[in-house]
């Protein structure tokens, strides 16, 4: 599938990679190829969005940039340059949908042309995916380590003047002058680091290869989940020593105030379009775990408010608190301050919305990200920092993250 839509400019490709995680529709989900780009360049892009699929009640599938927090809170700004330059939000509408079910026994194509001449394409097409993506790349840092101890401690400050609770803050590697192949990129991460939110993304020249495992905001029915992340620990070879460190991680007072805060967030985003009273959390600081790390991941669901329009969640619960941290507002300044670089479509969402006004979101981390003219190849990671934080701690957290990304070229 992903061979052949490899031809065309403008594609999502989401995949669960067999996890069996909860309200996930698919095993893996195509959007090909561009029929409509909604137009969502004025002053109120969500609106424009809606309006859209009002209006022709389709497929869209597209992204939302972190920076868009400059729209929903005009007294905050984004004062480092793009590097990427994509666009604050872009939908799409697909010529062509193709999803596996959960069980893995039924493919469906929906498209504009002939659905039985693309699944014979599709099936022509090579079943393998080459290794040509195994080019050396060395990334430089945006910072050395000493200066990212030295802001974790001024952070750590601003936490004990009460201006915070937590943050998250993030260090960014890139490899300029790198020549890749995307597809191939995005495979060798997806093998060494499957994630149920797994993404390759296409616009024009701009590429990301997404290993995430954080799910953002997910809507069914009138009914909204939010699965936040917070919560890091590495994992290790011999059974009983990474048995030792996912207990250590799931009794760890630290990591779960860090979880509970973002949960706090989640909850109050949440009841600003839900029926009051119907946010739960469903699961609080469950134990995940992945191929490099294990994770403490919360739930969180509510009834959205009848006859609300779908993008009301997204307006009051974007950015995500884990890529921000407590209070919001507060925070996404303090990151703005500290970061030497801007976020752009890291921390932001891809997803899709389905004809019936569903929608999947993911968080947009363990990524790269890939120019094709400007040959920039670049990532950032990070974690939540508190009061409680160990600098050093959270610089070996930091690149374990980064190392998932860098190791693929090395």
């Amino acid at each position: 599938m992903l061979n052949w839509a490899h031809q065309f400019s403008i594609l999502l490709f989401s995949d669960n990679n067999n996890y069996p995680t909860a309200h996930t529709s698919y095993e893996c989900l195509l959007g090909a190829g561009a029929s409509k780009i909604i137009d969502c360049t004025g002053p109120d892009p969500l609106a424009a969005l809606q309006q859209a699929h009002d209006t022709l009640p389709d497929w869209m599938f597209g992204h939302i940039c972190y920076d868009y927090k400059n729209i929903l809170e005009p007294k905050l700004n984004s004062s480092h340059g793009a590097q990427h330059g994509y666009p604050l939000i872009q939908f799409f509408v697909p010529e062509t949908v193709c999803h596996i079910s959960r069980n893995l026994d039924v493919l469906t194509i929906a498209t504009f042309g002939n659905p039985a001449t693309i699944y014979r394409e599709i099936m022509a097409s090579s079943d393998t995916i080459s290794n040509g993506y195994a080019v050396k790349q060395a990334f430089a840092g945006n910072m050395t380590e000493q200066s990212y101890l030295n802001t974790v401690n001024r952070l750590r400050e601003h936490i004990a003047a009460g201006d915070c609770y937590e943050i998250n803050y993030c260090y960014g590697g890139n490899s300029p002058g790198a020549t890749i192949a995307p597809l191939e990129t995005f495979h060798a991460l997806n093998s060494l680091s499957p994630a149920p939110f797994a993404a390759w993304y296409r616009l024009d020249d701009q590429y990301m290869m997404c290993a995430s495992p954080e799910r953002y905001l997910c809507r069914k029915g009138e009914k909204l989940i939010s699965q936040p992340i917070k919560g890091t620990a590495r994992r290790e070879q011999d059974p009983a020593a990474d048995q030792q460190i996912k207990t250590n991680l799931k009794n760890s007072i630290k990591e779960r105030a860090e979880n509970v805060m973002i949960v706090d967030l989640v909850r109050n985003d949440l009841a600003r379009c839900c029926i009051t009273g119907s946010v739960t959390v469903d699961e609080l600081c469950g134990i995940y775990t992945f191929p490099q790390v294990h994770q403490m991941i919360s739930t969180v669901s509510g009834t959205m408010l009848p006859d609300a329009p779908f993008t009301d969640a997204i307006r009051v619960s974007f950015p995500m608190g884990s890529m921000t941290g407590a209070p919001k507002f507060k925070v996404m300044q303090l990151i703005e301050q500290y970061e030497p670089a801007r976020r752009e479509l890291f921390s932001g969402t891809v997803g899709y919305i389905t004809p019936g006004g569903d929608f999947d979101f993911n968080v947009v981390i363990r990524s790269l990200f890939y120019n094709a003219v400007t040959h920039l190849l670049s990532y950032q990671a990070g974690g939540a920092i508190t009061y409680d934080s160990e600098p050093a701690a959270e610089w070996a957290e930091m690149r374990l993250k980064s190392w998932a990304l860098e190791r693929i070229f090395q």
